[in-house]
């Protein structure tokens, strides 16, 4: 993985934590996954250790867990 990937629901939390994580890191360093309109990609989340959104998964594999918006079962619902 090149890009770090921010996995998020949508919601003001998330919206905000993606402008901050966008402005801190670059456009053109990060891949914004909006779980609840790409909900395939939810599996690969979890398999990322994505447990709550919004999240950044690192390019080396380090997945963090950014404020708290909603978890995963929230998203799946």
């Amino acid at each position: 993985m090149s890009k770090s990937i921010f996995y998020h629901a949508g919601c003001p939390v998330c919206i905000s934590a993606e402008h901050d994580i966008v402005n801190l890191i670059g456009a053109e360093h990060v891949e914004i996954v909006h779980l609840g309109e790409d909900q395939e990609r939810i599996a690969e989340a979890e398999k990322a250790g994505v447990n709550s959104v919004p999240a950044l998964v690192t390019p080396n594999g380090n997945t963090l867990h950014l404020n708290f918006g909603a978890s995963m079962a929230d998203v799946k619902a």
